[in-house]
């Protein structure tokens, strides 16, 4: 891990439209992320995964649940990959290792790892719950000193401590890093509580509340790879191969309770997707799209639908063309290789190996409910990415790995 607590410079950053967050020259405020590879669990299913997941973005966002309905509002699902970061709770520090997710933004422990109590901790006595579609978690809130990564250090963070969980199977908990209202009606006693960013910011460690992420195709095979980065309070343009652009974060519902954006997507010239609204999510594996504009790239790529993995498959991909994105004025390509399962975790999946399976799934409604797509990691892994509170902004930049063929 990087560490690091005090920023020794900071550089205006001129990019094209929006306010621009500050850029970090020196790794002070990095953090490293690895992802992991399980190994396939017994009806793992990655559709079910997101689309639980997409059904709880949905209901939240369609009326305020309470606490109950919100811990039973969908049947837990096991993860085949997650991003982490290793956080550090308590003093003397217990580490666990959290699922980095911009779809939530409550931060708990306990999963897998059993909580300790240390001088630092302070038992609110609030009870916690929340619900993520794909896994559930129920517990008291605490106060208690974070770590994040071996040096980036926050007092008196409130940490949910878990006393029930379901879906979160092999790892310790989350760390959120979504908009703080996301964390509205789950803590009995408060109405909100404050993020990990919120006390990095008013704590004066960041001067700007932003995260720049940046991830990396994965490599192989192994379980575990260090082959990401979050950076707080500001970007780190070493990783980015072009300026970062910004666009608002939409006010179209439910999306606009996340990290959601307006986009659209073209394929071969002809607009597959007109402009509607979505989210960014780290904790969604793979891209989805309104049911129409699924199978407008049905029809032209001429993939099928395998049973054993519920994804699209095709036979070459010469058979694939890059989709464009324009977010916010700006296009981003996504490569023909972008849109293909990494062919070594296809035995992850419950697929045959060098078959090619396609990440590009359907959210199974028809455009216009207010949340038409999902760009997940996957699309994530190709692009670096900001989430800007402070000036309410998602940026994207090209990396080394927008054009890779590692899939």
């Amino acid at each position: 891990m990087v560490p690091g607590r005090t920023l020794l410079s900071v550089l205006a950053l001129a990019t094209a439209a929006f306010a621009s967050p500050i850029v970090i020259d020196e790794s002070h405020v990095k953090v490293t992320l690895a992802r992991h590879n399980i190994q396939q669990k017994s009806g793992y299913n990655v559709l079910e995964h997101d689309r639980a997941r997409l059904a709880t973005f949905k209901a939240k966002g369609a009326a305020k649940a309470s606490v109950a309905e919100r811990a039973a509002s969908a049947a837990a699902t096991n993860s085949v990959t997650y991003y982490s970061l290793a956080v550090g709770v308590g003093s003397p520090a217990t580490t666990y290792d959290l699922i980095v997710d911009t779809g939530s933004s409550n931060t708990w422990v306990g999963a897998s790892t059993q909580y300790k109590a240390t001088r630092t901790s302070t038992d609110t006595r609030d009870k916690v719950a929340v619900s993520y579609g794909s896994g559930s978690m129920s517990g008291t809130e605490y106060t208690d000193t974070v770590t994040l990564g071996t040096g980036l250090t926050i007092t008196k963070q409130s940490i949910g401590v878990a006393s029930k969980t379901s879906g979160f199977e092999g790892v310790d908990g989350i760390v959120g890093i979504g908009p703080t209202d996301l964390t509205e009606d789950t803590v009995s006693g408060v109405t909100e509580v404050p993020t990990v960013t919120d006390n990095l910011y008013t704590q004066g460690t960041i001067s700007e509340k932003v995260v720049g992420i940046y991830f990396q195709p994965p490599q192989g095979t192994s379980e575990a790879q260090i082959n990401g980065e979050l950076t707080f309070g500001g970007v780190d343009t070493t990783k980015t191969t072009s300026a970062i652009t910004y666009t608002p974060l939409t006010t179209t519902e439910p999306a606009s309770y996340y990290w959601g954006i307006n986009q659209s997507i073209t394929m071969g010239g002809t607009t597959i997707m007109a402009t509607t609204a979505g989210i960014v999510d780290t904790g969604t594996t793979l891209l989805y799209l309104p049911e129409g504009t699924y199978n407008s790239y049905v029809s032209a790529t001429g993939a099928t639908l395998d049973e054993n993995t519920g994804l699209l498959t095709v036979a070459s991909e010469s058979d694939l063309q890059s989709l464009y994105f324009t977010i916010g004025g700006t296009e981003y390509e996504l490569t023909a290789n972008a849109q293909i399962w990494p062919r070594d975790l296809n035995t992850l999946i419950g697929g045959t190996a060098n078959k090619i399976y396609l990440v590009v799934a359907s959210t199974g409604e028809a455009a216009g409910s207010g949340l038409d797509f999902i760009n997940g990691y996957v699309f994530l892994e190709r692009f670096y990415s900001v989430f800007d509170s402070t000036n309410n902004q998602v940026g994207f930049a090209t990396t080394s790995y927008t054009d890779a063929t590692s899939n």
